[in-house]
């Protein structure tokens, strides 16, 4: 029931049932650590956030999570004023994503040069590692960041990262923080495992939680936002405040290539007449403009100036009020 569990590996554990239950009910073989040890529950069950070597680490970083947090929700989050400017430039964002469209990157070097001091604070880094979460400051202001990473299943949304990111970004809502989110989704996990443990429904999770978030949400789409999972990202149908793409951004349905394979599959035999027809797709759509005419994106920004853009959002959004229409609870997806 608490919003953050940190364990100390070899000395702390979890479990409802210890290993001795466990071996006389079902006869498995199982160690405490292995059953509910730190590793086991930041990198398996997701029940614990982080995991730490000692006592000390754990307090000292309990500490530096607190630094973001405000001490209830009437409360605004602590400022802590930064010498980094807010108009800082970062050229080398520019060359950040790859030409290739399936090459990854490391999401993480983009929110490392665009936070303050490039400090954030990640949580459950080990799980469900396609998703990243954690707080950082904009101007000296906590900000919550969910980005998705390339660099693992290409950024896909599946069950756990679905449900790993709707918790926090309820948590940043609960307690008024901001929402900073980085898109790079190419869609949902397909397959037979991820529609068996109900990836509809999970998926559900993630755009329930953002639909419902009444803190001021911004979006930087930086390179592909395809079909559901774009919308599941903090689009403008889930009433994003202010939704930035980058100029290679694509947000579509799906990739060039599969939408000419479905919509000219009388031309399969034709590879020719294929790559044709996906150069001209390519021109039409894969770039962020589409998206910008009809009002879903808010304006086009140069890798190098997204700090300075956020920055600047976060400011015009400071008095944001937004009431949900009333109700006893909402009904999430569980």
């Amino acid at each position: 029931m608490t919003d953050f569990i940190f364990m100390v590996k070899d000395s702390s554990y979890m479990f409802v049932t210890g290993p001795e239950v466990v071996k006389t009910v079902t006869h498995e073989e199982v160690t405490a650590e292995e059953l509910g040890g730190a590793t086991t529950h930041t990198t398996r069950s997701g029940v614990a956030d982080l995991a730490f070597e000692n006592d000390v680490e754990a307090l000292l970083m309990l500490r530096r999570l607190y630094n973001y947090l405000p001490l209830n929700n009437r409360e605004k989050a602590p400022v802590r004023p930064s010498n980094d400017p807010a108009d800082r430039m970062d050229l080398s964002l520019d060359t950040l994503v790859p030409d290739n469209p399936n090459k990854p990157y490391d999401m993480k070097e983009l929110i490392a040069k665009t936070v303050d001091d490039g400090d954030f604070f990640e949580l459950q880094p080990e799980y469900a590692k396609n998703i990243l979460i954690g707080f950082a400051r904009m101007e000296g202001q906590t900000v919550g960041i969910v980005a998705n990473q390339p660099l693992v299943l290409a950024g896909c949304l599946d069950i756990k990262s679905s449900i790993k990111a709707a918790r926090f970004v309820r948590f940043c809502d609960a307690f008024n923080i901001p929402v900073v989110t980085f898109v790079d989704v190419p869609g949902f996990m397909p397959g037979t495992s991820q529609e068996y443990g109900g990836i509809i429904k999970h998926g559900a999770k993630l755009l329930y939680a953002y639909a419902e978030c009444t803190v001021p949400k911004i979006t930087v789409i930086t390179r592909k936002a395809y079909g559901g999972a774009y919308d599941v990202m903090s689009s403008k149908h889930l009433r994003g405040d202010v939704n930035f793409a980058w100029p290679n951004a694509e947000i579509a349905v799906m990739g060039a290539k599969g939408a000419v394979e479905i919509i000219f599959r009388e031309d399969k035999g034709d590879p020719a007449k294929l790559a044709a027809k996906e150069a001209e797709y390519k021109a039409r759509f894969a770039n962020p403009f589409v998206a910008g005419a009809r009002g879903f994106i808010d304006d086009v920004i140069l890798p190098h100036e997204t700090r300075k853009r956020i920055c600047r959002s976060l400011v015009m959004l400071r008095d944001k009020k937004l009431e949900n229409p009333w109700r006893k609870h909402g009904n999430i997806p569980l």
